[in-house]
């Protein structure tokens, strides 16, 4: 599906990141792989070689311009060219509110958004250089979609990526690229604190079959996640643009793009009073459920 074709995949080294390059790699991809961490790096890369295929290592935090370039000119000095571009790499830190300090807020924001923006950036460029189209591919989160407790500032981030995409969708739908963010649930080292889960990814690391309705729930290991990846990535995907998908387990969904869910109109504008006996009355049933949605693990 994807011979021919290159893509950088950030935060590649563990978990859902590794799963993208190696899958993107089986299906024919050359793969540039990058991560903070050397070790765990060179190992993606390893597993890909020693599997058949082509892939090499690019060492380094993303935020900054100049690893976004850096992973952009590897892939072309290596392989010739960019295709397609995954911005999986981010920093977390569970913390509310006021225990979020400003090394927290700027870690985080660095590592998911900016990191987002500085490499789709220089892959846009090259996709324009190249005259080809190409593939963004975003990674969200269902704490950028709804509440998430303890998670200020990766919330924050992962919902301005999303909203990022769309308008990245509208600005290159002329010149053949298309912008997608995935919105991928798996049992993951990350999740692993998050009552109930712990036990869930121990089995999953072990490799053993998961519960029924935990997949069907969503929750799965990061291998189920990657072959949305992979479609997305290829030649096929050309008409789906400007989508938030979420992924996991045996399940695919489509996230809605923001719309008003209701309207009232007061001829002259509005007073006060009108709008207290407004949210009393027309708006009271249509208020947004702001709570997180939880995990059945009770099977029903």
């Amino acid at each position: 599906m994807l011979d021919g074709r290159v893509a950088v995949v950030t935060g590649a080294g563990r978990g859902l990141g590794r799963s993208y390059a190696r899958a993107l790699a089986a299906a024919g991809a050359s793969v540039v792989v990058n991560d903070l961490d050397a070790d765990v790096a060179e190992e993606t890369v390893a597993s890909i070689v020693d599997a058949g295929g082509r892939a090499v290592a690019v060492i380094g935090a993303v935020g900054g311009s100049e690893i976004a370039d850096a992973l952009v000119a590897r892939a072309v000095d290596e392989f010739g060219r960019l295709d397609v571009m995954i911005t999986n790499a981010g920093a977390l830190r569970d913390r509310t509110l006021r225990n979020t300090t400003d090394e927290d807020f700027d870690l985080v924001v660095t590592s998911h958004l900016r990191g987002t923006f500085t490499c789709g950036r220089a892959a846009a460029a090259r996709f324009r250089e190249q005259g080809e189209g190409g593939r963004l591919i975003l990674v969200g989160s269902p704490a950028g979609q709804r509440a998430s407790f303890g998670q200020t500032v990766y919330s924050a981030s992962k919902g301005a990526i999303v909203a990022m995409m769309r308008t990245w969708a509208v600005e290159h739908a002329k010149i053949g690229v298309t912008v997608n963010a995935i919105v991928p649930t798996a049992l993951t080292r990350m999740v692993a604190t998050i009552p109930g889960l712990g036990e869930l990814v121990e089995k999953a690391d072990r490799g053993e079959p998961l519960p029924e309705h935990v997949r069907r729930q969503g929750l799965g290991t990061p291998d189920d996640v990657a072959p949305l990846v992979v479609y997305l990535a290829s030649a096929e995907s050309a008409g789906v643009t400007g989508q938030a998908i979420a992924v996991g387990g045996d399940r695919i969904a489509l996230w809605t793009h923001p719309g008003q869910v209701a309207e009232q109109l007061r001829p002259g504008g509005w007073t006060p009073d009108a709008v207290r006996d407004l949210f009393a009355t027309e708006l009271k049933g249509e208020l947004q459920d702001h709570l997180p949605a939880p995990f059945d693990l009770g099977g029903n």
